[in-house]
């Protein structure tokens, strides 16, 4: 047994299309999920793990999507909530939000804002042909 492993982790995964609805049904499917674990809905933790659901599937629809490929929704439950959402771009990978997010303009560029001030961590990992951003919230 692996000593660094303390508590053991609930895992689920679906795929959904690639399209706004597709985005849409992860957020609230993911939200039926965490009430099944006992993470109730409207509750401080569901409502943030909503958040970066809808922030990470919409980027993967927006930004991710390969006609005919869909996205997948990866929930892990330990000692914090893993968000996963791998899309088939990896060529595209999402950049650290800058200053300009903040105060500028422009109508989109700030979901990844929303997602690191939401999250303890959050990054991407590649996995050709997919890439994968993650998240991490308290539970």
């Amino acid at each position: 047994m692996n000593p660094q492993i303390t508590t053991p982790a609930t895992e689920f995964v679906r795929r959904f299309s690639s399209t706004r609805r597709g985005a849409s049904s992860a957020r609230k499917v993911a939200l039926g999920q965490l009430d099944a674990w006992g993470i109730p809905h409207g509750s401080e933790r569901s409502d943030t793990a909503a958040l970066v659901v809808a922030e990470l599937a919409a980027n993967a629809v927006l930004h991710g999507h390969v006609p005919g490929r869909d996205f997948e929704l990866r929930l892990v439950l330990g000692t914090v909530l893993r968000i996963e959402v791998a899309d088939t771009r990896a060529e595209r990978l999402p950049s650290r939000p800058g200053p300009e997010a903040v105060g500028g303009c422009a109508e989109s560029g700030r979901g990844l804002l929303l997602v690191a001030a939401l999250a303890t961590a959050w990054g991407v990992e590649e996995r050709p042909p997919r890439k994968t951003v993650w998240a991490e919230v308290g539970v």
